[in-house]
């Protein structure tokens, strides 16, 4: 199963995608769910793991570090 999921920086859930089959690329899905999109209209800069490259807009691709 692939759910997409947008949380804000303290990790509060906003908002989170209708599943679908986990054989899913998770760039493939967010395309899907059209996600870039919306973020780059809402000009909000995101970020996430190496499976968005290829991504455009303002997604960085550099994880975030938690607790460490």
């Amino acid at each position: 199963m692939n759910v997409q999921v947008i949380a804000a920086r303290a990790g509060r859930l906003i908002w989170a995608s209708a599943a679908l089959p986990g054989s899913t690329h998770n760039l493939t899905a967010a395309r899907t769910h059209q996600i870039i999109d919306a973020l780059t209209r809402a000009k909000v800069v995101t970020f996430a793991d190496k499976a968005y490259q290829g991504a455009r807009g303002p997604v960085r691709r550099e994880p975030l570090a938690l607790g460490r």
